[in-house]
């Protein structure tokens, strides 16, 4: 399949890479507009890349999408294209991080997941796994999750939802969180943070090559 990508490079040399991804009806232009990641990309020196899904959407393992009742391998898309800009930008080793959006956090995780040996941290915003979407990454990743305990789309205790493509059945936040925590070797339970107004934070350092993730 012929794909595309939104692409936007900082005024000074690149030290680092990362994939926005869009949610379920969306574009990589309309992901550039809604996160305005072009100015974080300007001011933390960051190539970052918006790539397109089929049917506005992407084969993140759940089977509730086109994409992924297509047969179509966002895996492999976004490897490669990681690969190239990776190549063209001269990206140093360990600087590649992944972000997304409802689908595409789905699809954020399940490309960490596939491919730990090319993201070193992922970012996923309203989005967890499938149930039935294995995740044994070859190497830890540092995880950001972030998710509202609200969401009435992507429900943060999981179970069932239904999305732009259709039903599925999904992972909970806390549950993914700990198993991110598993993956990464970390040697303690998750530790709740001070909350700032209505946003409580739980972490779980000292995880294995450095690694760290939070909820």
């Amino acid at each position: 399949l012929q794909r595309s990508y939104l692409l936007h490079v900082p005024p000074a040399t690149p030290s680092a890479l990362v994939i926005n991804l869009h949610g379920a009806g969306m574009t990589g232009a309309e992901q550039a507009g809604l996160t305005n990641y072009n100015a974080v990309a300007n001011q933390f020196g960051f190539v970052v890349a918006y790539p397109d899904g089929i049917d506005l959407s992407w084969a993140d393992g759940r089977g509730a999408s086109v994409p992924d009742r297509q047969g179509v391998d966002d895996v492999g898309f976004l490897s490669a294209l990681i690969d190239r800009l990776s190549r063209d930008f001269a990206i140093p080793p360990g600087r590649v991080f992944v972000t997304g959006m409802s689908a595409g956090a789905f699809m954020a995780n399940r490309l960490a997941c596939d491919r730990a040996d090319l993201v070193s941290a992922v970012a996923p915003v309203a989005g967890t796994l499938g149930t039935a979407v294995p995740c044994a990454p070859s190497r830890p990743v540092s995880v950001l999750q972030i998710h509202g305990t609200g969401d009435q789309v992507v429900p943060f205790d999981g179970g069932p939802m239904v999305g732009r493509g259709g039903a599925s059945e999904i992972v909970s936040a806390p549950a993914l969180a700990e198993r991110w925590r598993q993956a990464d070797g970390c040697p303690g339970p998750f530790v709740a943070g001070a909350a700032a107004g209505p946003v409580q934070r739980t972490d779980s350092g000292g995880c294995a090559g450095g690694t760290e993730v939070a909820l």
